[in-house]
């Protein structure tokens, strides 16, 4: 892969503050390690402060220099902790936002968090003159409601419609994109924040502990053959490394605000993604599953019920944005998914 700093409009003092939310999720990881080795002064945000040794010492594990590392405690669901962990800094990466590892209960779970949480970061930047904010959102807030047959090739224009159909993940990623982007509009232009939102799809790669990610549990049950067979399910992958690098590229590059951005390479299909595991000598499944199969065990098991609204889907994305504007040179999807593999090995997962 080329060199995507080449496409950085704009040096930025690494003495300026810069905010990282969530910052012990599997890319918000990935982003902090980023701009730390870039020598940025890094302020990550924590749910629970009991990650932070835990988090400094995978750091430093994997080669990171985390002298200029702070953490603060903030909750989505609390306005405590926000403008401390903000005051002064410069740029700020949202990247905290609820995943599930399962269906949950009441869609609230996660949107009342991911869309209020928002909001209160957005504000604190608002009131303490923060540059900008690169949020992670995501495809969910792009696909769902749309025909998803091959037929349509989604773009940035593209806006999930929430219904009582739509996921509660993606209904999540959705309400809180479109949150952000309201409450942007709705500054007076001399001080409108100046915002960006990345809008991957499936992430995979190394993990820097041993939270992997939930994309990764897919690589992982696969090689540890916890899957009977492979379903009907296609990904747009993308790799962990390019998503942490455009989150880097869309703080430097003037033109990137008030845009967002889709990452997602072309998409593959489970059996493909086994036969790369297969051919790298990962013994895997590679019998196929019926629809029918897969939404009776969705009954008994509450995991395999995330994934049946996906079944049969296909999403195809231009993403000639981010390669224009952000400079976007994908790496493989080999690389993602041999990546995510060997990742896994190594902290004993798989």
């Amino acid at each position: 892969m080329g060199d995507m700093a080449d496409a950085v409009e704009m040096t930025l003092p690494s003495d300026w503050p810069v905010v990282v939310t969530g910052a012990s999720g599997f890319v918000a990881q990935h982003v902090v390690r980023l701009l730390l080795d870039k020598g940025y002064t890094v302020r990550g945000t924590l749910r629970d402060a009991a990650r932070e040794s835990g988090l400094r010492a995978s750091l430093e594990l994997a080669g990171v220099n985390i002298e200029r590392l702070e953490f603060f405690t903030a909750d989505l669901t609390r306005d405590a902790g926000w403008r401390e962990a903000l005051e002064g800094a410069k740029f700020v990466f949202h990247i905290a936002s609820p995943v599930p590892q399962r269906p949950p209960r009441h869609d609230s779970e996660l949107v009342l968090p991911a869309r209020d949480g928002t909001l209160r970061v957005l504000r604190a930047a608002h009131e303490l003159g923060i540059r900008r904010v690169v949020m992670t959102s995501s495809i969910s807030a792009i696909v769902q409601g749309h025909p998803r047959d091959g037929s349509k090739v989604f773009t940035e224009a593209d806006w999930s419609i929430v219904d009582d159909k739509i996921p509660a993940y993606d209904k999540s990623k959705t309400l809180a994109e479109r949150a952000a982007w309201d409450f942007v509009m709705s500054l007076p232009d001399a001080q409108r924040l100046e915002l960006v939102t990345i809008n991957p799809g499936f992430i995979l790669g190394p993990s820097l502990d041993h939270d992997h990610g939930v994309s990764n549990e897919l690589v992982r049950k696969m090689i540890r053959r916890d899957v009977p067979g492979l379903p009907d399910l296609h990904f747009p992958l993308v790799h962990v490394l390019d998503v942490a690098e455009l989150h880097w590229r869309a703080m430097c590059t003037p033109s990137a605000a008030g845009q967002r951005f889709c990452c997602a390479l072309p998409l593959l299909s489970l059996p493909e993604i086994g036969e790369i595991l297969a051919q790298a000598g990962y013994r895997v499944s590679r019998r196929k599953l019926p629809n029918w199969t897969v939404r009776v065990v969705g009954l008994f098991d509450r995991q395999v019920a995330v994934i049946l609204p996906e079944l049969g889907k296909r999403d195809d994305f231009d993403c000639s944005r981010a390669k224009q504007i952000l400079g976007w040179q994908p790496r493989t999807a080999q690389s993602a998914v041999l990546d995510a593999a060997s990742s896994l090995q190594r902290h004993g997962l798989a």
